[in-house]
């Protein structure tokens, strides 16, 4: 008998982990890691028409908004009937969530809630390839070569808004939009919140709750899906 497909969702701010702890639970337990930025990324580079339509918000640097995010995820996911996933990055929004909500069940959120002190340290060490998303961190993860990507070579950038005084306004802005997702599934009794300053302190509570919930596989059997 095939095992019950498993949905999940892992939400925090800027700087919270999420792509570090996604990775993880993708390699435990063998669930495909969906990250929203990759699929954003892979659309622009593509020039498919959610994804050219999505580039001239972020060029202009606005949020891409609801309804432009559901064109682009929402038809993967339902190409993904088969297979248990974790999605990092969506939803952000109620509207996102609710959008979500139409198209499958999710079993699992998991929220991260991290310091702001902590976030602050950690993005203003952040340096980032643009055109991979690969994210660096000169505290613990820098690259091999300083301000070059480890695989292309390219010159690192760090994001205006990964600055201090920006940084207060995106927290700010998350935790505004964050709370109804939040809300909304509380209710659902779905959610799961983790507080800590380190990923390696937090991670091992997530890892047992999931214990409960999936069997874990081997690590052969992992992978990270960059939606194509």
């Amino acid at each position: 008998m095939m095992a019950k497909l498993f949905r999940a969702v892992i939400m925090g701010p800027p700087g919270s982990g999420k792509g570090t702890i996604s990775e993880r639970i993708a390699q435990r337990f063998g669930l495909k890691h969906l990250s929203s930025g990759d699929f954003l990324r892979e659309n622009i580079a593509a020039n498919t028409e959610a994804g050219v339509l999505a580039k001239t918000y972020i060029e202009r640097g606005l949020m891409v908004p609801d309804h432009v995010m559901t064109r682009l995820l929402l038809p993967r996911l339902e190409e993904m009937t088969c297979h248990s996933w974790l999605m990092d990055g969506f939803p952000c929004t109620l509207a996102q969530a609710k959008a979500l909500n139409s198209t499958c069940d999710l079993d699992l959120v998991i929220s991260l809630n991290i310091p702001y002190e902590t976030l602050k340290d950690r993005l203003s060490d952040r340096w980032i390839h643009p055109a991979s998303g690969r994210v660096y961190n000169m505290g613990f993860n820098p690259p091999r070569v300083q301000g070059r990507d480890d695989l292309s070579g390219e010159p690192l950038i760090q994001h205006d808004d990964d600055q201090p005084e920006a940084l207060v306004a995106r927290l700010r802005h998350y935790k505004d939009v964050a709370k109804p997702v939040i809300d909304l599934y509380k209710s659902k009794g779905i959610l799961h919140m983790f507080s800590g300053t380190e990923t390696d302190r937090i991670w091992p509570y997530i890892n047992s709750l999931l214990s409960t919930k999936i069997p874990s596989r081997p690590e052969t059997d992992t992978q990270h899906i960059p939606l194509p």
